[in-house]
């Protein structure tokens, strides 16, 4: 990961260098010329980064040199980070009347005229230490390149051919008869159909192309047949090359363009074609259109297959639905991993082996080319220790060759932008088969400074969404459930390997077999408590710069209070602490000590019932996380200095909030609030929560109503109320001229005290694209109101037994895609297909379930 990390915080440091913060300091402190050297220097080194990217692979020495570079940078971070601390302080000081604090302040630790002597040094030591790296760069003989934050390195891989021997293929006969019936009896009318097939890198998606291509069906219903390697580059004149040459049979790398689109015209004119473009990487339409127009012209019936291993570039190229492969059957794994590891017949004089082999290949996940790497890896040995070697470790951790599983996947890794490349890498922190919330991942990439707008006026949260749909697109991640508001995903074990892989040396997995961490390690995740047998474990002695500790597997927690002060102690620049599912019974006062901090989680602690003060003195914190904090007696009366604050999760014994205090968190964009049985009523002080994107109100069940100011919240999105029995929405005025709201997603559920939809909510019919009512006993009838939500999506009806009809005008919701009634006996009657009363008002919806079944 040193060269994604590298690029983008080079990048980062020269802007935060000419900072007006900075600026500051410079003329406070005459750090002037310190800061100038140390601005110049980055520069040069950032200059010279992607061509060492790209020699970095086949020079050990240069990787090297990369690493001590990226572990002085991190450093320099950290020092500019107390800059701005240091300038907070300054300013906290100059505000403060008191003469008494100031002279306390003055003789304490914390001076800022103190800390900035201490700064000065390290600025000077860090510009000497990044000075003689940066001298070293001329041994490599590097050369300076365009800004890397705006590059892709494209590295091909080996070009493909049609060729397939299919005694060498293994369970795949399914997908290339679903695609030949496709290909067969599909758009035969239409003048040229585009059918994608999908997957991660190995699955097989180059296999089946070639199965179909040359099946003799292809031949009898098609009068040509081309197969063209598309690969990264592509290039739409080059493309139209490969595809006039192997339509006409003659060279055709002389001829201009115009050349070529009439020559490829002509030949196609009349001829039904089957195209296989393998392994498309292109998602610029404006390319692809260019392309598909030169091949307009062919008769009816004419088929295009494109491998590619990203949905995003499917849909730019598709017409017709993308073919989704998925991985072989484990008994399918075995026979191709034995076909591998073993000549024809031999496995039988070894059962012992065949069995290891079993075991080895559940570490596939499926994919056919991961099998194949493993097979060939232990082919010719019959040793078992070697095979049990194979079986015990990690994919990541074996001798690969190019053509191995994971060079191939790296090779999705190559073509993302280094702050995606990031944000992968750090997905390595969370065990394999682990699931996702994509507002955890958000937050905890946000907490690192790694989301980097593309454009003014974006949120950090929008940002960090479309990295997980990116991510997603290209099958890194793979999203389990949409619950619209946020989704969960999990990721395929073979890519958590290639995470492993690009983060080593930056991140560290701790478990039971853990002996040793490197020294310059930043971030650590624990997977299980054994590590921490000891007060504080020896291995860790060596590491102190360490940027988060991390406790992801929910019931695994920190037991000892003195683990967790040593590690607030040792570890000042902390960015991220996990403390979930502790067993402590108090925390440590000494939280003051992480001014770096941004992310605190602490839910799951039911022991806790109190937080140390100095939890807000954290002025830097963005996410704090006390759900399911069930003995917790109240939230910290100073908790309105967390200006910074963006994410708040609470659980609390308290029937009434400090309104002074938490009215100040004016950057809230998510606030929930969890089984707080006593809470009886929010606060009007809400109003000042103009930045407030959802609001989740959960098994709060003296809650009786909901501020009049709610209606006020011009961000917010999404509204959640669920399990609140005495909540009623009702009591608020009918309409209010002054309401902002603007719901996108409304979801109501266990409201025994619903009757109807408020008339406040109306304000939102413009905007609202999903609603959802589940288990409200007394709920009797959506609005008529609703056939003004134009916006509407999807609709979710499930347990109300009182509905009985749906309004007069439904049928306007011409937006509508989705619509589920469950457990609803009397309106489900009305809703029966052709039959039902309600039928003509639901018809136009594309998707229909009724009690589950799909109509």
């Amino acid at each position: 990961m040193a060269e994604a990390i590298l690029s983008e915080l080079a990048a980062s440091l020269v802007v935060k260098l000419g900072s007006l913060a900075v600026t500051e300091i410079k003329l406070q402190w005459a750090l002037g010329d310190e800061v100038k050297k140390l601005e110049a220097t980055m520069s040069t080194i950032k200059a010279v980064l992607l061509d060492a990217e790209e020699r970095q692979g086949k020079n050990h020495e240069l990787q090297n040199w990369l690493w001590k570079l990226k572990d002085v940078c991190y450093d320099v971070e950290d020092v500019l980070e107390e800059f701005e601390i240091t300038m907070a302080q300054q300013e906290e000081m100059l505000k403060d009347k008191s003469l008494r604090r100031k002279v306390r302040r003055f003789f304490s630790r914390s001076n800022p005229a103190l800390l900035g002597y201490k700064i000065t040094h390290k600025v000077k030591g860090l510009r000497e230490k990044l000075d003689d790296i940066a001298a070293d760069r001329s041994k490599f003989h590097l050369m300076e390149r365009v800004d890397s934050k705006r590059m892709i390195i494209h590295k091909e891989r080996d070009m493909t051919h049609s060729f397939i021997r299919p005694s060498d293929v293994i369970g795949r006969d399914d997908d290339m008869e679903n695609i030949i019936d496709i290909l067969i009896h599909q758009g035969e009318d239409k003048d040229l159909l585009v059918n994608p097939i999908v997957g991660i890198g190995g699955l097989g998606k180059t296999t089946i192309a070639k199965m179909v291509y040359n099946d003799e069906r292809m031949d009898h219903h098609f009068d040509l047949k081309m197969w063209v390697c598309v690969s990264a580059n592509f290039n739409v004149a080059k493309l139209a090359r490969d595809i006039c040459s192997l339509a006409t049979g003659k060279n055709c790398s002389d001829l201009t363009i115009e050349q070529l689109q009439y020559c490829l015209r002509s030949t196609l004119m009349g001829s039904k074609f089957l195209l296989i473009l393998d392994d498309v990487w292109n998602d610029d339409r404006a390319k692809w259109i260019e392309l598909r127009d030169l091949l307009i012209g062919g008769a009816l019936g004419s088929k295009i297959v494109a491998t590619t291993r990203s949905s995003v570039v499917a849909t730019i190229i598709g017409n017709v639905p993308a073919y989704n492969l998925t991985g072989l059957s484990q008994e399918d794994c075995l026979s191709l991993f034995l076909k591998w590891a073993f000549n024809e017949g031999q496995e039988k004089q070894h059962p012992n082996l065949v069995q290891i082999g079993k075991e080895i290949v559940k570490k596939c996940g499926g994919v056919p080319l991961a099998v194949r790497t493993l097979g060939c890896l232990l082919y010719s040995t019959t040793d078992e220790r070697e095979w049990l070697r194979i079986r015990d470790n990690e994919i990541w951790k074996l001798k690969q060759r190019n053509n191995d599983i994971l060079p191939v996947l790296k090779l999705s890794y190559d073509q993302m932008q280094p702050s995606l490349k990031q944000c992968f890498a750090f997905c390595s922190m969370f065990p394999k088969n682990y699931m996702f919330y994509s507002f955890e991942l958000i937050q905890f990439w946000m907490a690192h400074g790694l989301l980097q707008p593309s454009q003014e006026n974006k949120e950090l949260e929008d940002i960090g969404l479309q990295y997980m749909k990116e991510l997603c697109s290209v099958s890194f991640l793979q999203v389990v459930e949409d619950y619209e508001f946020f989704f969960t995903c999990k990721m395929h074990d073979l890519i958590h390997d290639l995470s492993l892989s690009v983060a080593q040396n930056d991140c560290c997995t701790l478990n039971s077999l853990t002996e040793n961490v490197p020294e310059k390690v930043r971030h650590l995740s624990f997977l299980d408590t054994s590590f921490l047998s000891q007060e504080f474990p020896k291995a860790l002695l060596q590491s102190d710069k360490v940027r988060t500790m991390f406790f992801p597997i929910k019931g695994v927690g920190p037991s000892s209070e003195s683990f967790v002060r040593l590690s607030i102690s040792r570890f000042r620049y902390l960015r991220v602490l996990n403390l979930s599912d502790s067993c402590l019974d108090e925390l440590p006062s000494s939280f003051g000590l992480l001014k770096h901090l941004r992310y605190l989680d602490l839910h799951r602690n039911v022991k806790i019932k109190k937080l140390p003060e100095s939890i807000c003195s954290l002025h830097n914190l963005q996410t704090l996380r006390l759900e399911d904090c069930s003995q917790l007696e109240e939230i910290p009366q100073g908790i309105g200095n967390l200006i910074n604050l963006r994410f708040l999760e609470i659980t609390t014994k308290q029937a009434l909030l400090p309104e002074n205090e938490i009215q100040c968190l004016s950057s809230l964009h998510f606030l929930s609030f969890f089984e707080c049985h006593k809470l009886e009523h929010l606060f009007e002080g809400i109003l000042h929560f103009t930045a407030l994107r959802t609001l989740v109100l959960a098994s709060c069940p003296s809650l009786t109503s909901l501020p009049r100011s709610i209606t006020c919240l011009p961000a917010l999105e999404t509204l959640v109320i669920g399990d609140c029995g005495k909540l009623n929405l009702m009591d608020e005025q009918d309409d209010d001229e002054d309401c902002m709201l603007r719901l996108r997603s409304l979801l109501l559920g266990e409201l025994s005290e619903l009757v109807a939809l408020p008339q406040w909510l109306h304000r939102s019919a413009s905007t609202l694209q999903y609603l959802y009512i589940d288990d409200c006993p007394n709920f009797m009838a959506l609005p008529d109101w609703l056939q003004d939500c134009k916006s509407i999506q999807k609709l979710e009806l499930f347990r109300c037994p009182q509905l009985s009809s749906l309004p007069e005008g439904f049928s306007h919701l011409t937006s509508l895609r989705k619509l589920k009634i469950g457990h609803c006996p009397n309106l489900l009657g009305r809703c029966k297909m052709v039959i039902g009363e309600d039928w003509p008002k639901i018809a136009h919806v594309p998707e229909i379930y009724l009690d589950g079944l799909k109509v």
